[in-house]
């Protein structure tokens, strides 16, 4: 931003302008000068002045007229203007200048001291209206990035209440049943098989709530700019195989296949923890919004980077939201449900960016999701 305060000086002899203009000079300053009241209406369309020093008494326009007409104009109405002239002739001649619109009337010859101590006025009275009108607009974003930031906190805290809420309403409800049973003497409701499912589903709600807590802490990490990194030597390849023999059971639950059909070993500097997180956020997302059809995971190696990905045939995104999904707190919705803090994606790119590595996604509607992730493989 230009930083220098602009003058505006208007007489049709440039022996006065450039005498004005010599008077006036500074480093801060920017001096521009019309020879008619015609050229100073075109360097007020397009600039924005703190003072305009006029003559009066000039051919064609006089400086009375381009006062009138600048008043007149929303963009010029407010320069102030300083009237100068050879002669008053006449007390009526002053006033004719005040009604223009003038706030001072010089006579020629000038005062110098005079002439620059009323200038100077306008400028700092410039400087402080830009300053303040800077100030404003601080104020103003400031207001609505807290507004936004407490809309955030609060959509925040109703979201993490009701995905907290979830598994322990389940688990409490469990346990509720068991009471009952012990309560009844019911011993035929405790068969190993019933426990053993029971048991089941309290591994799986304890894991879905140290997911979501997960989520949390590493949102207020990478808030905080103290996402943890732990750098080792792993294969890719076999890390993947790995996470996709854990989901196994998940996939079968979802009558879904989770096909490898590419795996070349890529040997890599990473944290394994982080790495892991991303894999199996992608996949967790292919078995949610994959509508229980095969899910294909590729790792190979792409020039100087390892290259993963995971494509599904499921739901699809549409395209005006595949940058969305990858910011703080945005949902997709399954159906009728929508699942999750809004959390997973955005953490799988922070930690993909401080690897400087990234993640895109190409898909369609209806037809499926492609997410690519690159690593850089030192």
């Amino acid at each position: 931003m230009n930083s220098r305060v602009k003058i505006l000086l208007v007489d049709d002899l440039k022996a006065n302008l450039l005498a004005l203009e010599g008077l006036l000079r500074a480093d801060d300053v920017e001096i521009l000068m019309a020879k008619s009241g015609t050229e100073a209406l075109d360097l007020m369309m397009a600039h924005e002045f703190a003072v305009a020093l006029i003559d009066v008494q000039m051919p064609g326009m006089s400086g009375f007229e381009l006062a009138e007409l600048m008043r007149g104009t929303n963009r010029t109405k407010n320069v102030p203007i300083i009237f100068v002239s050879a002669t008053a002739k006449h007390p009526s001649f002053s006033f004719k200048g005040y009604e223009s619109g003038a706030v001072d009337f010089l006579l020629k010859p000038l005062d110098t001291h005079a002439v620059k101590s009323k200038v100077n006025i306008f400028i700092e009275l410039s400087r402080s209206q830009r300053e303040q009108k800077e100030l404003l607009t601080k104020l103003t974003k400031s207001q609505a990035e807290l507004e936004q930031a407490v809309r955030t906190r609060e959509e925040f805290m109703s979201i993490a209440s009701h995905e907290l809420k979830t598994p322990l309403t389940s688990m409490m409800l469990q346990v509720q049943m068991r009471k009952r049973n012990v309560k009844k003497a019911d011993a035929s409701a405790f068969t190993m098989e019933k426990l053993a499912k029971m048991m089941d589903g309290d591994e799986q709600q304890f894991k879905r709530l140290v997911h979501l807590i997960d989520d949390m802490l590493d949102i207020s990490r990478i808030t905080s700019g103290k996402l943890s990194m732990n750098m080792a030597r792993f294969d890719l390849c076999t890390l993947v195989q790995e996470i996709v023999e854990r989901f196994c059971e998940q996939a079968v639950g979802a009558d879904c296949k989770i096909q490898i059909d590419r795996c070349e070993s890529t040997m890599g500097i990473w944290d394994l923890f982080r790495i892991e997180q991303v894999v199996t956020n992608l996949i967790t997302n292919a078995l949610r919004y994959g509508a229980g059809k095969p899910i294909w995971i590729q790792v190979c190696v792409a020039g100087d980077k390892a290259k993963l990905v995971v494509r599904d045939e499921g739901l699809g995104i549409a395209e005006e939201n595949q940058e969305r999904i990858f910011q703080r707190f945005e949902r997709a919705a399954s159906g009728s449900e929508v699942s999750g803090l809004g959390l997973g994606l955005y953490i799988v790119r922070q930690i993909l960016e401080a690897h400087k590595g990234s993640i895109k996604v190409e898909s369609k509607l209806g037809q499926g999701s492609t997410f690519i992730v690159e690593l850089p493989l030192e």
